[in-house]
């Protein structure tokens, strides 16, 4: 029996809750894993999870040694990691899911400095709004907007982004400029719907100004989970939008788009990158978190 290997397929067994996702995570074959688990209980002579048809559960005893061999796994590739010029140089593959548009706009134009910096590193990206379970999709960290919905994960604060309300010169020249929040919730004008990949439901942003508030969804008659498809539908004048600035603002210096509602404020989106907590921070994983916020914070 390989001691570690059995201990890194219990430990991704406990984290992602079953067998299957685990061995898909290691890339390793169920019965693999499930050998790898059995072979470790019959060397500690203990039985750390129980096991249904329907579900994996962890014994108080896997309770216990859970914590102390995820220590000796990060401990033991900490080691390795600094032997050679590996510590220099750290290398393997990093898995990141970001939201299409902060992708395209942001991230991609800068990777050319991380890949100079760190060579070894094969970064693959999934651009996606949709809900990642980072365990599950043997993702290692995702960039996402908004209050973090996972309380299970590490939660870096990465920017905060300024949101408006936009319009192309198209729908202001036929519906007019909206001259309240309100006005977006009757006949006379439209939205474009951004809907939460969580719940698909409409998006509701908050306007203030002054010690007025007002909570605006607008009428919309199309919406969209994808922001790259929600900023081409404002372009396209289906609506009014809400856009961080990175977005609007190329577009309204094209003439593309024009700022509406000015004298009214949106919260801004607050940006983190996230990461579970109870898989070690591999060095790779850790200089692309400090880089991210060096580059993009």
């Amino acid at each position: 029996m390989d001691r570690f290997e059995a201990m890194r397929a219990f430990a991704r067994v406990v984290e992602t809750g079953s067998f299957t996702r685990a061995a898909h995570t290691l890339q390793l074959s169920r019965t693999t894993v499930t050998q790898l688990v059995q072979q470790l209980e019959a060397h500690l002579r203990l039985r750390l999870l129980n096991r249904t048809t329907r579900r994996v559960s962890v014994t108080a005893d896997g309770a216990a040694y859970y914590p102390r061999i995820v220590r000796l796994l990060a401990e033991l590739e900490e080691v390795e990691g600094g032997l050679g010029d590996a510590a220099a140089q750290p290398r393997g593959r990093l898995r990141i899911d970001v939201p299409g548009p902060y992708a395209r706009l942001r991230l991609v134009p800068a990777l050319p400095g991380f890949q100079a910096r760190y060579p070894e590193i094969q970064l693959e990206v999934g651009v996606s709004d949709r809900e990642v379970d980072v365990i599950a999709d043997n993702v290692d960290c995702v960039i996402r907007g908004g209050t973090p919905a996972d309380p299970a994960l590490v939660a870096r604060p990465l920017a905060s982004l300024p949101i408006g309300f936009h319009a192309s010169p198209g729908y202001v020249q036929q519906f007019g400029m909206p001259e309240h929040p309100r006005a977006m919730q009757g006949p006379d004008h439209h939205t474009v719907g951004f809907l939460s990949p969580r719940s698909g439901r409409a998006r509701v942003f908050t306007a203030q100004r002054g010690a007025e508030r007002i909570e605006v969804q607008g009428r919309y008659s199309i919406g969209f989970d994808d922001g790259n498809a929600y900023l081409a539908a404002g372009l396209a004048g289906l609506g009014v939008v809400a856009l961080p600035s990175y977005m609007a603002e190329p577009h309204v210096a094209r003439g593309e788009l024009l700022p509406v509602l000015q004298d009214w404020r949106l919260p801004p989106m607050p940006m983190h990158v996230m990461f579970p907590p109870n898989r070690h921070m591999s060095q790779r994983l850790r200089v692309f978190i400090e880089w991210v916020v060096e580059t993009l914070g």
